[in-house]
């Protein structure tokens, strides 16, 4: 299923379809056969509307790993294959957008997979919600309480092997910015009865077979465990083992479990003393002495004595005799009764449950206190209720599962079939009605209060008149419930027991102990015997005073139950709900086994059908127009940030603007309904397109601001190497260092010379001086592996004969270079020193190369590169043929003028120039102002994106990429500078200059990113001028590449384009003009013609 789980995967099997709202027919029939179709092909999960439907698969599943936890996160429901993971994040991504609680209800029988879903919920969230140690600590104790909870309140049913007896509501409490930093469970109903006895085929909570099977050897003694067929309370079922499970791991899962929610450990010792004394404590058995209960084995009593701590013949004693006040006369006393052997296997049983149930109690309490936090902002519910269920035997407990599920559907029913049609009917949305059943019938006949009184009242009032134990009571029950609902149309009763007509079909329950299981009633001796236990914290389980008069009713087990579910009404009703329908496929708990008619039944009583219908005729969204405004005005510039005038125009603005069809969306009263989903993903998709602009403007402005620091903090690092040793160039101390002069990525005859993938730190094109002084072109180009001289030399034979190539002339690696020469004045002149011979080399960019060679170096040989300066320089030639090397001088002098002299004379090259800035100048930082010169103030800096036109244009400013230093941006000289600044001064502005005012938006190059910045440029030129002007006679270049000019003062042109050439500079940037435009460009990206 990996392969072909992305929606647009090639060759995908289509099971039937992902939403059943899609289905050709809709009928019962058609809904089975989807479902079992793509449960046949393992897909489990399956749509209606907002709706899910999940199978349960009987085996673990391949979809659940961290790659669908990417796959569904962010994205829309229609974009991959139904999942619980897509309604999870559904819920998530609504909660934070409009801070609203959510909850999900988990519905559907014994068996059909509510745990494992809420699980998977939870997984979800913890994954996807980010947060610090103290959030990840929350995220452990909601994880680990699973385990935990699912020891103590799990067990294995003739339905389910592992069913949850008890309900839970867990709320995940987020902070504003969605990191789950707190919790909350509600604990609905825990199935006491379990703990005394269980049916055939059945087991005991897990967690007593966890300890007998995965207690050391120390906990064996210590706690007297035995095999469980030596217990009571196990040994009834005669069920010991469960398919698949391995109760001695899952044992040390419960303790870790324990360790993490903060169970300190001599608590966790005593709750398994408690566990071990309950099972010890039903292994005492009563026989019938004179009418009397007695003790049969007197022995049996010291070990759950010794484990509960308290007194075995205090013990003996309460089990056996119970203290009642008797009134007489105005005056009470306390007498002594003595009971029967019934009497006393029933206080032994109410015991060992009253001592399982504030267990139970206490530990969901232990998860709360670790996770709680004192206020709320936002939450998620999950709702695991044990599921409808219907035994060969069914008694109070069941009675008492099977309303809460009958309320449960009541909600659904209530939100999504009755709630959304009279919704459309109070907005004035044409609707057509459709029939459904309410199973409010069914709840208001178990708990109505009065007129008819429902079947909770009735048992109430007969266990307030009820006295000691008897099976009376449930005959007086029977006969009562016959006169107050015999005549119910959803009631029936029969010799020993009622029916009701439930929504998922009919129950008969069983009358005999449902008086004595409501009632509830722990005595006040048992309360007494436990107080006097030796452990604080067993004493802490019962901490009731009973010294104070009892007034009133006690409350009873039903009318618990009954505020209990309607207390979770309410809260689900506070909350924006979301549904899982659970199905259970068969019987035998087997992969891929399909009953063709349990399934049917299933999908009657959930309402499919009718779900489908009312999804089919209505609208997947709604939403109050104030709302819809808030979310979507981003959309257009008419209703950011505020829309004028009335809201239902502005929603009906938006819904135009993207084009919506009149047929997808209707108007009502005071919200809009859009009828398609998709569609609410287009204004999604739309919302998240915007974000993203101005993310990325953001993101653009950001890297703009740090590649400016970093252009200056190269170009000081640089300059730091010349202070005071060297003499600088007016035209080059400002600036930008771009790297790549030569624009190697449009150039793969020199990248042929370079590994695949080599970084490019910096290349340019220098003049390199021989034995004779003669000067050549060379390409220099350094990378972190060396330093590269490429030059060109004309093919001699060959099929390329004649052709002029390029030729690797030397490659220095870093280790054999011993130091850099240079001269003390402003010259460009530099020497490598090589083990071998030297090189002389001029190049205009020579202080850039050399910061760069200067940190290559040190970061290879781990020292520092020599650099000397003096005015009288020697360098070592080639040996060539029979002539020796030998060796050459430079001498420097001062002369005139910016431009060097350069006089050959034998073995000596004498250079004079003028003298340049002083030797401790440094290069002014952006901003600072300078008015030197004749020109107009203009920025220092300036940069563009061309490298050798086009090359970094498509590569993201962030990715990692081949080239460091090589964004090709040329900084033209400053206009503040004397000589060029004069010059340019000359020259009338463009008529752009006067609009703009501070061009300092452009100052800095924009690495990578040249989109924005060109279209800018090019929107900036003046518009075309009706007469060209005539072209003059003077020298003309052809570009070699295109390059866009990134200022108002820089012209543009393609590759192939003449350029009248109109003043050459020593800095590089020419002066040109093309189609009647001029303008400054780069010199090399032409050749004169």
């Amino acid at each position: 299923m990996q392969a072909k789980y992305h929606w647009q995967s090639q060759n995908v099997k289509q099971s039937g379809v992902d939403d059943m709202v899609l289905l050709s027919k809709i009928n019962e029939d058609a809904i089975v056969e989807n479902l079992k179709k793509r449960y046949m092909d393992d897909y489990i999960f399956t749509y209606i509307g907002p709706v899910l439907i999940s199978v349960n698969p009987f085996k673990q599943m391949p979809y659940f790993t961290d790659r669908e936890i990417e796959l569904y996160q962010g994205a829309a429901q229609y974009e991959n294959p139904p999942h619980i993971y897509a309604l999870t994040d559904n819920m998530y991504r609504n909660m934070m957008i409009d801070g609203e609680n959510q909850c999900v209800i988990i519905s559907g029988e014994s068996g059909a997979g509510k745990t494992v879903a809420a699980k998977y919920i939870m997984g979800y969230i913890s994954k996807v919600s980010g947060g610090g140690s103290k959030v990840q600590h929350v995220k452990d104790i909601i994880l680990q309480s699973n385990p935990l909870l699912e020891a103590f309140g799990n067990a294995k049913t003739v339905r389910n092997n592992n069913s949850s007896r008890f309900g839970k509501y867990f709320e995940i409490q987020f902070s504003r910015g969605g990191e789950p930093d707190g919790g909350k469970i509600s604990n609905f109903l825990l199935e006491k009865s379990r703990v005394v006895s269980q049916n055939e085929n059945e087991r005991n909570f897990h967690i007593y077979y966890q300890l007998i099977e995965g207690a050391n050897a120390q906990q064996r003694e210590g706690l007297g465990i035995m095999t469980p067929d030596y217990y009571y309370y196990l040994n009834q079922s005669g069920t010991y083992k469960v398919d698949g499970t391995n109760d001695s791991k899952d044992f040390q899962e419960t303790m870790e479990a324990m360790q993490v929610i903060g169970i300190p450990q001599d608590i966790q010792a005593q709750v398994l003393q408690i566990i071990g004394g309950i099972l010890h404590l039903g292994n005492i058995s009563f026989i019938e002495a004179g009418n009397y209960g007695q003790v049969e084995s007197t022995d049996l009593l010291a070990f759950p004595a010794y484990l509960l701590g308290i007194d075995h013949n205090r013990l003996q004693d309460k089990l056996t005799s119970r203290k009642m006040d008797s009134k007489w006369g105005g005056k009470s006393e306390s007498i002594n009764v003595t009971l029967n052997q019934e009497q006393a296997t029933y206080t032994r049983d109410a015991l060992a449950k009253a001592l399982y149930a504030r267990l139970f109690d206490y530990l969901v309490e232990a998860i709360n206190k670790a996770i709680q936090k004192p206020y709320e902002e936002y939450s998620i519910g999950v709702l695991d209720i044990y599921g409808f269920e219907i035994f060969q035997k069914n008694g109070f407990e069941q009675f008492c599962i099977n309303f809460v599920n009958e309320k449960l559907q009541q909600i659904f029913i209530e939100l999504t079939l009755k709630a959304e049609q009279e919704e459309y009917v109070q907005e004035g949305i044409k609707w057509t009605p459709i029939e459904y059943f309410n199973n409010k019938i069914v709840c208001d006949l178990i708990e109505n209060k009065l007129n008819p009184p429902g079947i909770m009242s009735v048992l109430d009032d007969v266990c307030a008149t009820m006295h000691a134990k008897g099976e009376g009571a449930d005959g007086t029950l029977l006969q009562k419930l016959q006169a107050a609902v015999g005549t119910h149309e959803h009631f029936n009763s029969w010799n020993s027991g009622f029916v009701i007509h439930h929504y998922a079909g009919k129950v008969s329950y069983d009358v005999i102990g449902f008086c004595e299981r409501n009632r509830d009633v722990l005595f006040p001796d048992l309360i007494e015997l436990m107080q006097s236990s030796e452990h604080n914290f067993i004493r802490s389980l019962f901490p009731e005073n009973l010294n104070t008069d009892k007034k009133g009713r006690p409350t009873t087990a039903s009318s618990k139950i009954k505020k209990q579910a309607n207390d979770l009404v309410n809260t689900l009703m506070k909350c924006t709900p979301h549904y899982i329908r659970c199905i259970k496929p068969n019987e035998t708990k087997r992969p891929k086994d399909w009953e063709e008619s349990r399934v049917k039944h299933q999908v009657e009583y959930l309402g499919l059908r009718e779900n489908i219908r009312v999804r089919r005729a209505g609208f997947a969204y709604r939403r109050i127009f104030h709302k819809f405004l808030q979310r979507y005005a981003i959309l257009t510039a008419e209703t950011w940030p505020h829309w004028r005038g009335p809201e239902q125009q502005g929603v009906l603005h938006l819904l135009r603007s993207v084009n919506m069809d009149n047929d997808q969306y209707q108007m009502g009263r005071t919200k809009v309904f859009v009828k398609n989903p998709e569609s609410l993903f287009l204004l999604e998709e739309m919302r998240e397109r915007k974000f993203d602009t101005f993310a990325r403007t953001i993101q653009k402005a950001w890297r703009k601001y740090i590649a400016r620091r970093k252009y200056e903090q190269m170009r000081e690092e640089a300059s730091d190497i010349l202070y005071n040793s060297k003499e600088r160039r007016k035209n080059s101390i400002n600036r930008n260092f771009v790297g790549d002069y030569l624009g190697l990525e449009q150039r793969p005859e020199l990248r042929q010379f370079l590994a695949k993938r080599e970084r490019v730190d910096f290349a340019d094109s220098v003049n390199k001086f021989d034995r004779r002084f003669k000067s050549i072109k060379r390409d220099l180009i350094l990378t972190p592996k060396g330093i590269y001289l490429i030059g060109r030399e004309k093919v001699k034979k060959g099929p390329e004969k004649g052709q002029i190539k390029e030729v690797l002339k030397r490659k220095l690696d870093f280790g054999n270079i011993s130091g850099v020469s240079l001269s003390t004045r402003q010259d460009d002149f530099f020497i490598l020193h090589e083990s071998q011979y030297d090189s002389l080399l001029e190049s205009t960019f020579k202080t850039e190369f050399l910061s760069l060679l200067c940190k290559r170096y040190e970061e290879v040989t781990k020292r520092k590169l020599t650099l000397s300066f003096n005015d009288r320089l020697e360098f070592r030639v080639k040996k060539e043929g029979w002539g020796g090397g030998g060796s050459r001088v430079v001498t420097f002098q001062r002369g005139q003028g910016d431009l060097a002299q350069v006089k050959p004379g034998g073995k000596t090259l004498t250079i004079t120039i003028g003298d340049g800035l002083p030797k401790t100048s440094k290069p002014t930082r952006k901003g600072a102002p300078q008015s030197r010169g004749g020109g107009r103030n203009f920025q220092t800096n300036r940069g563009n994106q061309n490298g050798a036109a086009q090359f970094p244009r498509g590569r993201a400013p962030h990715a990692p990429s081949d080239i460091t230093y090589s964004t090709p941006q040329r900084q033209p000289p400053s206009t503040a500078l004397p000589k060029l600044g004069s010059q340019r001064a000359n020259r009338a502005p463009a008529p752009i200059h006067q609009q703009q005012g501070n061009l300092d938006f452009l100052n800095v190059p924009d690495e990578g990113m040249s989109g924005k910045q060109r279209k800018r440029s090019i929107s900036q030129r003046p518009p075309p001028v009706p007469k060209p002007q005539p072209r003059p006679q003077g020298p003309r270049c052809r570009a070699l590449y295109q390059y866009v000019g990134q200022d108002t003062d820089e012209i543009s042109f393609d590759a192939n384009d003449v350029i009248d050439l109109l003043r050459e500079d020593p800095s590089g940037w020419w002066t040109g003009r093309i189609r009647g435009r001029e303008g400054l460009f780069p010199g090399n990206y032409v050749e004169k013609i």
